[in-house]
């Protein structure tokens, strides 16, 4: 059998032969047109930056007549958008392309200038000329099988089709590349192998590396929490840091000494983010690690099925809502601290963590704008560069308090580069309530003030003998 030939044709050539007929996309086995919108998007975005498309393999019968046997949907969505007025949809990434002008000086000489046009809510009619020229100009490579039927067709269809695309959580993946080193790490932790309960196939199919993702965004980003895996996936791309991944690796090394056979199937792929949320709160309190397995326990056997909370139990909290709707996870995890604080007989009045924005509003300025915090943040971290990073003070549980103390500085024009270093030499305790934190730092810094003053004073007193 004499092997395939490999063909090029320009976009416009490739498609002219399709509305042609010379190249049939209907062979009666070939599936129905299924691609999403931001597939679409995305194979444009691949044409404009001339990027590589793999090849689209063709059967050639004995009368020439072409037809697609891999790449039908490639070469649908193509069409679609060149001669069927798609639009480009507004949630497309990289919409920005970036292209070179024509244009003519005062002598009629030909320049040529940079140029970008952003392609949302775009169709191929909208485009620039240029822009238009060089989606048709892109060069379709083909490989063309000879001498078919239409059972060969039919056969090569189910060769080149015999392999299952990137699910959702797969796919999310890729949006998460700054970090996707660390998630391998995590992933192949002792905990997600052994004291955890997950099926063969979830992780197979990039379910560990979701719950691995949630858990990150759940325990440091709360606030910012988002529904679709792709998108926290995006957000911790630009926002997250190493030592939150790390952190984790850190908490699920605890975890693997506690854990035992008859609670690990609490770690699920519904719920693991959210009990390893809450062993990253529990951490704070300096209670030995084995009292959160014997709260497991008995939230399991006990709590679980007959503890309410306003009139609720903890798996009808999502009832008739998304499980993953940001209001449902924040009550999920109230519910479950309230739960542990309960059985650990810890008072936890007014303990709940607030954002910096809020806090800051309600115990230091009522005038300050977001815009400050974020400033009162950036300054925090230059004033704890030199800071033992492993302090307890830096946990995230404490970090609203410390912001809220650069913030009174400010409205002191208080210097905290001396106090911060001397506060954390001292001390590697906090306490939980944030505001009673707050205040005692406060106090603190009040004191170190009046103490250096008071030095100041002595060593600028000046003697004179009688």
């Amino acid at each position: 059998m004499a092997r395939p030939r490999k063909q090029t044709y320009t976009m416009s050539m490739y498609l002219n032969k399709i509305r042609d007929k010379d190249i049939c996309n209907d062979a009666a086995v070939q599936r129905h047109f299924i691609w999403t919108k931001e597939q679409i998007n995305e194979l444009i975005v691949t044409v404009l930056m001339d990027d590589y498309i793999p090849p689209i393999i063709l059967g050639e019968m004995e009368s020439s007549q072409l037809y697609i046997v891999d790449g039908g949907q490639r070469s649908a969505a193509l069409n679609w958008f060149r001669n069927g007025n798609y639009k480009i949809t507004s949630s497309i990434e990289d919409s920005i392309i970036r292209y070179k002008r024509k244009i003519k000086d005062e002598n009629e000489n030909i320049m040529w200038e940079d140029c970008t046009y952003d392609i949302k809510n775009k169709t191929y009619e909208n485009f620039p000329i240029e822009l238009k020229k060089k989606f048709d100009e892109y060069q379709i490579d083909t490989v063309i099988h000879e001498y078919c039927d239409m059972h060969k067709v039919s056969k090569y269809i189910k060769r080149y089709n015999n392999h299952s695309p990137m699910n959702t959580n797969q796919k999310a993946f890729t949006y998460i590349d700054k970090f996707a080193e660390y998630i391998r790490t995590i992933l192949n932790s002792k905990f997600f192998i052994d004291y955890s309960n997950y099926t063969e196939a979830e992780k197979i199919k990039g379910t560990v590396e979701r719950v691995i993702i949630e858990t990150v965004m759940c325990t440091n980003h709360l606030e910012q929490w988002k529904k679709s895996t792709k998108k926290i996936c995006s957000y911790l791309n630009l926002n997250a840091t190493k030592d939150e991944f790390e952190s984790l690796l850190k908490i699920l090394k605890r975890l693997e000494k506690i854990i035992t056979e008859d609670i690990k199937d609490i770690f699920n792929s519904k719920d693991s983010f959210l009990f390893l949320t809450l062993f990253d709160r529990f951490t704070c309190y300096e209670i030995e690690d084995i009292q959160f397995a014997e709260f497991l326990k008995e939230f399991k056997n006990n709590l679980r099925n007959n503890r309410k909370i306003n009139n609720v139990l903890f798996d009808e909290i999502d009832k008739n809502k998304g499980t993953k709707d940001k209001n449902v996870i924040i009550s999920k995890l109230q519910f479950l601290e309230r739960l542990m604080l309960e059985f650990l007989h810890i008072d936890n009045v007014n303990n709940e963590i607030t954002d910096n924005y809020t806090f800051i509003k309600e115990n230091v300025n009522s005038n300050i704008t977001k815009d400050d915090v974020e400033q009162y943040e950036e300054v925090l971290d230059d004033l704890t560069v030199n800071i033992d990073n492993s302090s307890k003070l830096l946990d995230k549980r404490n970090r609203v308090s410390l912001v809220a103390l650069v913030a009174y500085s400010f409205e002191n024009d208080i210097d905290l580069d001396e106090w911060i270093i001397d506060f954390f030499n001292k001390n590697d305790k906090y306490i939980i309530n944030q505001k009673e934190n707050y205040l005692h730092m406060k106090v603190n810094l009040e004191q170190f003030i009046a103490n250096k003053d008071k030095k100041g004073c002595i060593e600028g007193r000046i003697f004179i003998d009688e």
